[in-house]
């Protein structure tokens, strides 16, 4: 009986650290997963934010221009009213706020479908959560 109980606690310490083992490496498998991903992504915003920078610098002055000459014109429309700066710039907000949220939308909507978590890494961890719960049950 002393013999078998060694023999068991062995195979049982043995099995121990085979499931630390397996444990171990999948954890780094999925750490290193992430990490590649999110390197990735991070090299993506990188040059984004670059490129927005320069684009948001350029089109700020492009809207200072255009506010300015389309307030002009419109303007111009209202020759014989003292209110007629009021008028322009009026219009040209209601034109501007249309605009603006025709593009936040967009903006909001492009987020949401490409997103900025790490997708691929998320869905593996969901199936290995499944697959965990499978087993565990098949053990029981």
């Amino acid at each position: 009986m002393n013999h078998e109980t060694a023999v068991n606690s062995k195979n049982l310490a043995d099995l121990l650290t085979e499931i630390k083992d397996e444990i171990l490496d999948f954890l780094q498998t999925r750490v290193t997963m992430l990490k590649a991903e999110l390197e990735e992504k991070s090299k993506n915003l990188k040059t984004a934010a670059i490129l927005a920078v320069i684009g948001i610098l350029m089109l700020t002055t492009a809207y200072m221009l255009f506010t300015l000459a389309l307030v002009s014109a419109i303007m111009a429309a209202f020759p014989n009213t003292a209110y007629r700066w009021f008028l322009a710039f009026l219009a040209v907000g209601v034109f501007w706020s249309i605009f603006g949220a025709l593009a936040a939308y967009f903006a909001k909507r492009e987020l949401e479908l490409r997103g900025i978590l790490p997708r691929r890494t998320i869905e593996v961890l969901k199936r290995d959560k499944v697959w965990v719960q499978t087993e565990v049950k098949n053990q029981i």
